[in-house]
């Protein structure tokens, strides 16, 4: 930490004393300290920052299996679950320590699902100028002549093959408890609904928070 400039500094601190305080409550609850874990995902997901922010700075464009593999990390959706795993505290073993630690496939089939559909927006509904990259880009330069509605429609097949691989993850006889699965499941399902970038979006979201917070059944 001594190396980087003081604004840094101030963001690291904060960021190892929160990792410290959520550690410190599994380890009370549980009688777990996952902070190597936390520690992990947290740089994992840097790394994978720093690898994006190194090709779009260089004007680089990854091939699409490079970029997705990379991206899947950098969705963030790896170090959510694995502090959801944590927090949960259910069937914490050595074992499943050592599968969340590897991203297994409830978590990666979750970060795939939300990294395509994310990168099916446009450039202009995220008001991004584009310089973000997305899976589209890369494949679309890797495969010379196709077209947009093409390589769009090769994101949702590999939807589509993501959900049936959190699926069967899901059914199987996983050695992760239900409770987690189903927070990986519910990430899933929550994806479209957030990146649908369609024109009743808002309302959309405005209703679905209102049901949550405001309706009894």
């Amino acid at each position: 930490m001594d190396q980087l400039p003081d604004c840094k500094k101030i963001c690291l601190k904060a960021l190892d004393e929160i990792t410290k305080e959520i550690s410190h409550k599994v380890y009370k609850k549980h009688g777990w300290n996952p902070i190597d874990s936390l520690r992990k995902t947290w740089a994992s997901l840097c790394n994978a920052f720093l690898v994006e922010a190194k090709w779009f700075a260089a004007g680089e464009i990854p091939k699409p299996e490079e970029y997705l593999k990379n991206g899947i990390i950098s969705t963030g959706v790896y170090v959510v679950l694995v502090h959801v795993f944590f927090l949960l505290g259910q069937d914490i073993t050595k074992e499943n320590m050592e599968l969340i630690n590897n991203n297994p496939g409830i978590i990666s089939s979750t970060a795939t699902i939300l990294r395509l559909w994310d990168d099916l927006g446009s450039a202009k509904d995220e008001n991004q100028d584009g310089r973000d990259g997305s899976y589209v880009d890369c494949y679309m330069k890797e495969h010379k002549g196709i077209t947009m509605e093409d390589a769009r429609q090769h994101v949702m097949q590999m939807i589509s093959k993501a959900w049936k691989q959190l699926n069967q993850e899901f059914l199987s006889s996983n050695p992760f408890p239900s409770s987690f699965r189903r927070a990986s499941l519910n990430i899933a399902r929550m994806v479209p609904l957030v990146y649908g970038y369609d024109k009743n979006y808002l309302k959309s979201m405005e209703e679905y928070v209102e049901s949550i917070l405001c309706e009894r059944t």
